[in-house]
């Protein structure tokens, strides 16, 4: 579709978003939680990633809503949120996710954890497993230390203010890394997910990744007796592939599929057969 007015895909599923979903905050312990509802069916509740937003599920969220309830909530961040940052640990994640189901009035639901939020995903499960049904790890991972060049900056950088869109040179970064996922997918597509991370404090930031370094959760693998699928793609560039194989190895009820032609970020760039993937493992 072409011309000055004519509405991408995108833009009409955010329209679609804003008219139908229900936003509302809830106080946690911790933080002030902001989260969404949308759809109606079995709920199924989302977890983003380190930097993402949990807006970020809306063009996958848009073809499941007619089957699922879906839920999204940003993580504590630390900046507006009430939430001291300093001081927030892996284990609060999940203990204001349960606070978040408790207000929603949920005794069980499925989960979606995204990256960095498949960990959070893996000790939910672990440590309540009554409360979910089937899991869905998107790009996930129980153990992914950092990189000796992205260990220095985040330790660097876990005082500094602002937001990622102040950070010098991102896009450029971004660009070289990122940009290559999104090759097949439409131009307001990347910006889109550039929207949704931009926003980001960096303190939140680079303290999640710094969490991220000592975590690991590869001796909960065998307790974690519920269905899980391992969502990725062939070409992630930001979680190796031995970190899924890893979860494979380590869950005893495990599938797992792969996308073809897929980075790290499937919620943007292939909706479609994430879409599908979820359904048939939700709904066999």
């Amino acid at each position: 579709m072409t011309g000055t007015t004519a509405e991408s895909e995108l833009d009409l599923t955010l329209r679609r978003f804003k008219a139908e979903a229900k936003y509302n905050t809830v106080t946690t312990p911790r933080y002030r939680c902001r989260y969404f509802v949308w759809g109606s069916g079995p709920p199924l509740l989302f977890i983003h990633g380190l930097t993402d937003r949990a807006i970020s599920f809306v063009r996958p969220m848009a073809r499941l809503v007619d089957r699922f309830t879906c839920i999204g909530f940003d993580l504590a961040e630390g900046s507006g949120d009430g939430a001291r940052i300093g001081a927030y640990r892996h284990r609060h994640h999940v203990e204001d996710l349960i606070f978040l189901l408790d207000h929603l009035s949920y005794d069980c639901v499925n989960l979606l954890g995204s990256s960095y939020g498949s960990t959070i995903a893996l000790r939910a499960l672990g440590t309540y497993p009554k409360r979910f049904l089937r899991c869905i790890l998107q790009g996930g991972f129980a153990r992914r230390p950092l990189h000796w060049y992205e260990r220095g900056p985040a330790r660097a950088t876990r005082f500094w203010p602002g937001r990622l869109r102040e950070v010098p040179g991102r896009s450029v970064v971004l660009a070289r890394l990122d940009g290559p996922q999104f090759a097949g997918a439409p131009p307001d597509v990347y910006s889109f997910f550039l929207n949704c991370t931009e926003s980001t404090p960096i303190r939140a930031l680079t303290r999640r990744a710094l969490v991220l370094d000592r975590l690991d959760l590869r001796l909960w693998l065998p307790d974690i007796l519920q269905p899980v699928l391992l969502l990725g793609g062939d070409d992630d560039r930001i979680v190796p592939m031995s970190c899924e194989t890893a979860l494979e190895s380590g869950l005893p009820n495990v599938r797992r599929v792969v996308i073809v032609r897929c980075g790290h970020y499937p919620q943007y760039t292939h909706p479609g057969q994430m879409t599908d993937a979820i359904a048939s493992f939700l709904l066999p």
